[in-house]
């Protein structure tokens, strides 16, 4: 199942390097674009091993008529962020209109925002819009070092000493515990991260005690503890054995082998693309935010969008009955 989306031919107008091994993009999208707002992402059609897949980008502040996003070229790439380091002005592409999962409540009297290393690209936007509309706003900004963040010449400009930066290499870490506690009662916290950022700042604000519905968050679906490696799956009551490849999510390889599938975000968020494990000889590479970590550890159940075997093989009932 899929949301009903806009697909638009485009062309790559610029590409320009805004950190260690971080991209910039600008597209020029035929027939224009409705306006979107901080936290949105697009889709990209990319070809990995010679097929097409989809990939989904956050949206970066842009002219109007245009698409901007920021891509991180990873080690254990899956294939997306190898294509797009392909690209080149004048190159066509097609892209979705932008939809947004991942917004602004506008309604908070002061903002936390954290981002971890290419994580930063939501919250970048975030900050913008929020120090043009005058509110109350602090942005804590954590990477390997100063090297692999972009974006920072821009946020100082915007937020002064409102920005902090901390280099891992440099033994620098947020204090969750604090920011958290100067944040008002009706404060909000929008972080975007890798897993384990995310799953510290979910610990921290839940041993606050505050309001679930004030933190929200964004996870890249391809950042899990462990490298991909091919596995293989046998569907229950399918009669059907499915290889997935490290350049392949389970709800990827499972679709294009003719399993009906329900899914939704694709980002390890919603958990309608949950499947059962009835039994596995390899461990559950756990990526989503939206089991906990009892569940996690149990591994009964996986989000098939993001997280995956480290190896070996699996049975999954999909829920099917002949």
């Amino acid at each position: 199942m899929k949301n009903l989306i806009d697909w638009r031919k485009a062309r790559v107008a610029s590409v320009t390097d805004v950190a260690s091994d971080v991209r910039r993009l600008v597209f020029d999208v035929e027939g224009g674009l409705p306006a979107f707002d901080a936290g949105s992402h697009t889709n990209i059609k990319v070809t990995i091993g010679g097929k097409p897949a989809i990939r989904t980008y956050t949206c970066l502040p842009a002219g109007q008529g245009r698409l901007s996003i920021a891509v991180k070229l990873h080690e254990q790439s899956r294939g997306g962020s190898k294509y797009i380091f392909t690209l080149e002005p004048g190159m066509d592409v097609e892209v979705t209109v932008p939809e947004n999962r991942f917004e602004l409540s506008w309604r908070a009297s002061e903002y936390l925002l954290l981002a971890g290393g290419i994580g930063v690209t939501p919250i970048y936007g975030m900050a913008k819009a929020l120090a043009k509309q005058g509110a109350t706003v602090r942005m804590h900004y954590a990477a390997k070092n100063r090297a692999a963040m972009p974006f920072v010449d821009e946020l100082s400009e915007v937020l002064g000493e409102s920005l902090s930066l901390y280099c891992s290499d440099d033994g620098q870490h947020i204090d969750l515990e604090r920011e958290i506690a100067t944040l008002p009662a009706d404060g909000e916290l929008y972080v975007c991260g890798p897993l384990g950022m995310l799953e510290a700042v979910k610990a921290a604000w839940a041993a606050s005690g505050r309001p679930v519905s004030r933190l929200r968050y964004e996870v890249f679906g391809d950042n899990g503890k462990f490298a991909e490696n091919t596995f293989q799956v046998d569907v229950l009551n399918k009669n059907i054995t499915v290889t997935v490849p490290p350049d392949k999510t389970l709800l990827a390889a499972l679709t294009d082998a003719g399993v009906e599938m329900i899914y939704d975000c694709q980002r390890g968020e919603c958990g309608l693309c949950a499947v059962d494990i009835v039994e596995a000889d390899a461990d559950v590479d756990h990526r989503d935010v939206f089991f906990s970590e009892e569940e996690k550890r149990e591994s009964r159940k996986m989000c098939s969008c993001v997280s995956r075997l480290t190896e070996g093989h699996a049975v999954i009932d999909i829920g099917y009955r002949a």
